[in-house]
């Protein structure tokens, strides 16, 4: 028992370290995700508009599914840090590519067009399973 003991004393802050910095990372890309969006999908989402919600949210697992395996998969918080980031940008590189494919998008989420929402939480989520499985090689 006293080794299960010592291993958890050891591992606990690894585990909170490497959480809070993967969270981190996590709500710093949102952030930018709403920066590079063209409309406010944060202020649509409080105002019922359910595309928006659908869009947002799709982003937000897209963004921690490739996150999420360059935390399990690393060796150190180096390497969640330099796997994380550049998983983050390939996911917003590819919202922006699957924006530009879907004609007026935001447009069709400001009106709460549901069939755009789900075309594009599907690029989005797509997009983020080949990134994680890329990473995890």
């Amino acid at each position: 028992m006293e080794a299960v003991l010592q291993s958890f004393l050891n591992g606990f802050p690894v585990l909170l370290m490497h959480f809070s910095v993967t969270l981190l990372m996590l709500v710093a890309g949102a952030i930018i995700y709403q920066m590079i969006t063209p409309f406010n999908e944060l202020d649509l989402i409080r105002g019922g508009n359910i595309a928006a919600a659908l869009s947002f949210s799709g982003a937000l697992v897209g963004l921690a599914l490739p996150l999420a395996v360059c935390m399990a998969r690393s060796i150190n918080l180096w390497d969640i840090i330099i796997w994380g980031c550049l998983t983050l940008l390939i996911q917003l590189i590819a919202y922006r590519i699957g924006d530009a494919l879907l004609k007026d998008l935001p447009k069709r989420i400001e009106t709460g067009e549901l069939s755009a929402a789900t075309t594009i939480v599907g690029i989005k989520l797509s997009v983020a399973m080949i990134n994680a499985a890329a990473v995890a090689g």
